[in-house]
């Protein structure tokens, strides 16, 4: 957390872990910092964007607070 002025701040960011999706994405492509806010990812993946939402669910089995984002769809480059 941040201090400004002597009061302390929430978080800006949280780490996103994406589910679903192409299975030849990165393994540390699927791990993202996005802001608290943030409801959808687009992933830039062999010439086209993976496109990520929130889903609200926490990931399971590990040891910060990481949020799930599923996969919902794809979309080409425009040229």
């Amino acid at each position: 957390m941040e201090e400004t002025g002597g009061a302390t701040s929430a978080v800006a960011s949280v780490r996103a872990v994406l589910e679903g999706g192409p299975a030849n994405i990165p393994t540390a492509s699927r791990v993202q910092t996005v802001g608290l806010h943030d409801e959808k990812i687009k992933l830039p993946h062999y010439g086209g964007y993976e496109h990520f939402e929130r889903t609200g669910e926490l990931a399971e089995n590990v040891t910060h607070q990481e949020i799930v984002f599923r996969w919902t769809m794809r979309t080409e480059m425009a040229e």
